[in-house]
């Protein structure tokens, strides 16, 4: 493994998917890359990659990070990555950014703030563009953790925009959720506190060398009183990621945290993805077809639907009809 990696496009070329897989099990870099970037474009490739690799899953536990810009995401997984590395663990980073309006592509490139890590041969760090999905999460982002569980890891770091409801997406893909909160964050504070309070398995206060972290602390530990019983006892990490203080015990934290996460609750996880999964298909699948309409037959249909004068349900019905029948 190594390294970091970009994107790219997609490639004309068929892809020999058989040969890929076998590639990515042997912990190739150049085959982890060309991967994802299969998964990030979906398709069919996507889909004969993933059941390639599902014959011999394996679980890797996945670390989510959330919460607002400014909270210090991306330099606090940094400092992660160089404790578990210290552990001697492979580790992987993905970074969930918000898509380039005119390309779809992740604008914030492979995060230059992590860039220390970029000559570890046990590291690697990959962004994946939201492309315009409401929560900020990929649609792709499971199948990409696929991925990168054939590659041998022993931990993924999730990192996402952390906007709107991408609090509550991470948790449906990762098996620990942190929610990264810093003092003087003043409305965006109350909006992670609103929108945590039944996904964050820990509770991270960076950047606690500020005036006012204590308090930041303290408000976030109130709010935990409001959970469901089951849930009050989440950990409150104080954190300083540019010097690494209370880092080690974060990553205890989330480590612990994912070692007790039961077959059941994995079991229960993946069905509802697959749920998941197969709604965006189908919305796919609907947009390809109305895409590959006439301009003038899609304008008409468009209007009709707008004007009330026909059902979107019915008519997604004879597109999905028209294209497969």
């Amino acid at each position: 493994m190594s390294g970091q990696s970009n994107s790219g496009g997609a490639n004309s070329r068929r892809t020999d998917i058989a040969g890929l897989a076998a590639r990515l099990r042997k912990g190739e870099t150049r085959a982890l890359a060309k991967a994802l970037t299969v998964a990030d474009i979906g398709g069919e490739e996507a889909r004969a990659l993933l059941q390639a690799l599902d014959r011999d899953r394996r679980e890797t536990p996945v670390v989510g990070l959330t919460g607002p810009p400014g909270s210090g995401k991306s330099t606090l997984i940094s400092a992660m990555i160089r404790t578990l590395r210290e552990r001697g663990s492979k580790v992987a980073a993905l970074a969930v950014d918000p898509s380039s309006p005119k390309s779809g592509g992740a604008i914030l490139g492979d995060r230059a703030r992590m860039g220390e890590h970029g000559s570890d041969p046990h590291v690697f760090i990959r962004s994946i563009a939201a492309r315009g999905h409401l929560g900020g999460l990929a649609l792709n982002i499971q199948a990409s953790i696929d991925v990168v569980n054939a590659a041998g890891f022993d931990i993924v770091l999730l990192e996402t925009v952390g906007a709107g409801q991408s609090e509550i997406e991470v948790a449906q893909v990762a098996d620990v959720t942190v929610v990264v909160g810093a003092p003087g964050l003043g409305d965006d504070l109350q909006a992670i506190k609103a929108g945590i309070l039944e996904v964050a398995d820990i509770l991270a206060v960076n950047k606690a060398d500020l005036p006012g972290a204590d308090e930041t602390a303290r408000q976030l530990e109130a709010m935990l009183g409001l959970r469901s019983a089951a849930r009050r006892n989440t950990p409150v990490v104080s954190t300083v990621a540019t010097t690494g203080d209370g880092v080690a015990e974060l990553v205890d934290a989330a480590v612990e945290l994912s070692a007790a996460v039961t077959p059941e609750e994995r079991r229960a996880r993946a069905e509802r993805q697959a749920v998941d999964r197969l709604a965006n298909t189908a919305g796919t699948l609907v947009r390809d077809a109305l895409n590959a309409l006439p301009a003038e037959e899609r304008r008409a249909l468009v209007e009709r639907i707008r004007a009330g004068a026909a059902d979107p349900g019915e008519a997604a019905r004879r597109l999905l009809n028209d294209r497969t029948g």
